[in-house]
């Protein structure tokens, strides 16, 4: 018999990331079987719980909001769908409305595709995939509810025009499907024939596409009967007419005089509103950003930038688990108060044995700098990340990926459980499709103190993301240095004018996902003299881009390499919220190598290595990084892995355009078979891929010198700031994590090699 693992039954998240002092955040829980709970600020220092670890550190800020607060259950309006508010001029007695489909769930149970229908189903219409999979009108009148369907079902994945159509005058339904491709065997064409007696009456309803409206509660659009899949250029007509006559119109310029609206989606592509190019522009609105910039009915491969060619990228593929706002009412609000020194806090809720903390960073005074180093935690990172189901999404492969059992924790089982908590983006929607957005708008379970990954480490024992750059903060505080904390989403939106004010930068442990203005900004920080300490791995490797209207939401394309948990459909590799073409930076002329000195090399999630000194780090130029080391082997220690190199490493490489002047000044040994290259290092199939047998599978600790006096140190290693605390900082990582930042914050201006 199992015991059973206690749910998280308090959960939370904050409408902001990062404040400054005199800025307001607010917070909303929702509780479950909790009457009430208390709430504290509090600033993170350490959640290290490693057996040889720090343990768990924090300190309880003085403040307004301390105190005790009703418990509620707040609900996710989860999946994604078009809402166009009501108007007199979208209510027909007679109406046709058809679209071209690609659906990915046909056999999912009812879906809505276009509907005018109130919550209870008993007045209006809607077009949907019925309960068969097949294509079905359902008419709601005065006198009576009938559902038409063409009885055939939908074919998975493959684009159809579809639509019907209600005469009011004689009651007659008529409902049709024609597939733009078909097989012997397999032919998906269907029409279907009825009647329904009455009028239909949809006054005052919005119409939802993708989706039946819902209730509205507030800032929360609720939907009904979500459907899974690509919808494109839906239209309303306000006459009866057959398959024939709407296709034919379908494919004609706008011009028929019963057109009440027609939606192209290839409009606005950046944004969430879904423009009517009808006579009446019956404009809408997106809820929970479903993906845009997707290939239509009609592309044939020959452009692959949707900005190209619109007209063959007017679809938008819809998710009935897309998640951007939970939307939530606010339980209390923090104030920062003038004073308040940067750092890493977090909203403590406690119910009982059940907690939440909700990270959130204060930032130094808006303009200003409280400190001459600056910690960039990796937002973006945690962002791309944020409530990751690989775990239990593919429980045997990430097990045999990295060589141990997983460790499934009950924040595991409950994201299982919650799929209306939404996806990292590493996981597949439900509908099998890579999930392209994320949002911090809802709880993120795994950016939390103490957590670890279910599959980095045996058992799920390594600290991964916002936990394992904690110690950073934890080694900070113990030797005194002073040090102001801001995030990606405020470097993305302040760019070089944010780090012109620090004289030194430090990474956290891994700092894998950059849009263009923070990449920018970081590159041309270091070229005004600016100092860099990566310490991390696998760094600046993925391009995002963060929504133009939307605060915390963002978008990856996987494209054509790197190492992919899903890869993006063909034609589909350029972001819809910016226009960029997705992917790797290295791909776009971009390399870490040339910013930092290093660039990945491989990936293992077993156990982590130490690093063997070079002769480069007896070079003059590094004497400072050495300052009072005199150990051969850096960093055999940690809690991660037992060892300071690892779980993602990187290497220098001149071919890849690390500087000519890097100092290569400690390079990895230990790495095990389970360590291999990304595919971008793989040019063909072959064995001898692993650690053990190709030497170009280790991390590698580098130093080298900028223009106007800058310089970038680097580690090659998501697991080196897990060993800066070990026997309490009395160690050789710690040691040249140390020298390096005296040495960085000294204004004296580094030589020319």
């Amino acid at each position: 018999m199992t015991a059973e693992l206690p749910r998280k039954r308090i959960i939370g998240y904050a409408d902001k990331l990062s404040l400054a002092p005199g800025e307001t955040i607010a917070f909303k829980a929702s509780c479950e079987d909790i009457a009430e709970y208390r709430a504290d600020i509090v600033r993170l220092i350490c959640a290290d719980l490693h057996p040889k670890g720090r343990g768990w550190i924090e300190k309880e800020i003085a403040s307004p909001v301390s105190g005790s607060y009703p418990g509620r259950e707040q609900a996710i309006p989860a999946g994604s769908w078009g809402r166009v508010p009501s108007a007199p001029g979208l209510c027909s007695e007679s109406l046709t409305v058809a679209l071209h489909l690609w659906p990915t769930t046909p056999m999912k149970g009812e879906q809505a595709l276009l509907a005018r229908m109130d919550v209870s189903g008993k007045r209006g219409w809607m077009l949907m995939i019925d309960a068969t999979g097949a294509l079905a009108l359902r008419i709601a009148t005065d006198k009576g509810i009938a559902t038409v369907s063409t009885g055939v079902a939908l074919q998975e994945r493959v684009w159809s025009f579809v639509g019907a159509s209600f005469d009011g005058a004689s009651g007659a339904i008529r409902v049709w499907q024609r597939p733009q491709k078909t097989w012997p065997g397999h032919d998906a064409t269907g029409d279907g024939a009825g009647e329904v007696a009455g009028a239909i009456d949809a006054s005052g309803l919005p119409l939802g596409i993708a989706a039946r409206p819902g209730r509205e509660e507030g800032p929360r659009r609720f939907c009904l009967d979500p459907c899974n899949g690509k919808l494109e250029a839906p239209r309303l007509y306000g006459r009866a007419m057959d398959a024939g006559e709407a296709m034919a119109l379908q494919a004609a310029p706008l011009g028929e005089r019963a057109l009440i609206a027609a939606w192209d989606f290839a409009r606005d592509t950046m944004g969430e509103t879904i423009r009517d190019i009808g006579p009446s522009a019956h404009d809408g609105e997106l809820v929970n950003v479903p993906t845009r910039a997707m290939t239509g009915h009609n592309w044939n491969g020959e452009v692959l930038d949707w900005k190209a060619a619109p007209a063959q990228y007017g679809a938008i593929h819809f998710h009935d688990d897309d998640i951007a706002d939970c939307g939530w009412e606010t339980d209390f609000s923090f104030t920062v108060p003038q004073g308040l020194k940067s750092g890493i806090y977090a909203a403590r809720l406690v119910a009982g044995e059940q907690n939440d903390h909700i990270p959130f960073v204060v930032r130094a005074p808006r303009g200003s700098a409280s400190a001459d180093a600056l910690f960039l935690m990796p937002s973006a990172s945690y962002l791309a990340y944020a409530n990751e189901h690989a775990a239990v999404e593919s429980a045997g492969a990430m097990d045999a990926f990295s060589g141990h059992l997983s460790g499934l924790s009950a924040q595991d089982l409950l994201l299982d459980e919650r799929p209306d908590l939404g996806y990292s983006l590493y996981c597949h929607h439900g509908d099998g499709s890579g999930v392209a957005v994320s949002s911090r708008l809802r709880p993120v379970l795994n950016m939390r103190p103490g957590v670890t990954n279910a599959w980095v480490g045996p058992g799920g024992t390594f600290p991964w993301q916002f936990n394992a750059d904690l110690p950073l903060m934890d080694f900070l505080e113990h030797h005194g240095f002073a040090c102001d904390v801001a995030t990606d989403e405020d470097l993305h939106e302040e760019g070089l004018d944010l780090l012109s004010r620090y004289r030194v930068v430090m990474t956290g442990s891994h700092p894998e996902y950059y849009s263009k203005p923070m990449l920018d900004a970081l590159d041309g920080w270091l070229q005004r003299g600016g100092r860099l300490m990566y310490l991390g791995g696998n760094g600046f490797y993925w391009r995002v881009a963060f929504h133009p209207e939307i605060a915390g939401v963002m978008e990856l394309r996987r494209g054509e390499d790197g190492i992919r948990d899903w890869v993006a459909q063909g034609g589909e590799y350029y972001q819809a919220f910016d226009g960029a073409y997705g992917g790797m930076w290295e791909r776009q002329g971009r390399p870490i190598h040339a910013l930092a000195g290093v660039g990945m090399a491989g990936q293992g999630f077993d156990i982590s290595g130490y690093y063997r000194r070079t002769d480069d780090s007896r070079n003059p130029r590094a004497a400072f990084v050495f300052a009072g080391i005199e150990d051969e082997i850096i960093g055999d220690f940690g809690v991660v892995g037992g060892g300071a190199a690892g779980i993602e490493v990187d290497r220098c490489d001149f071919s890849k355009g690390s500087p000519p002047n890097t100092l290569v000044l400690a390079s990895s040994e230990g790495l095990s078979d389970i360590y291999y290259p990304g595919p971008e290092e793989i040019d063909n199939a072959r064995p001898f891929l692993d650690a053990v047998q190709n030497p170009q599978v280790r991390a590698e600790l580098t130093f080298h010198e900028t223009a106007n006096g800058g310089a970038v140190f680097s580690t090659g290693s998501i697991a080196w700031i897990g060993s800066l605390s070990w026997n309490g900082f009395d160690n050789n990582v710690a040691g040249v994590t140390a020298n390096v930042l005296r040495r960085f914050l000294d204004p004296e201006p580094f030589p020319e090699p």
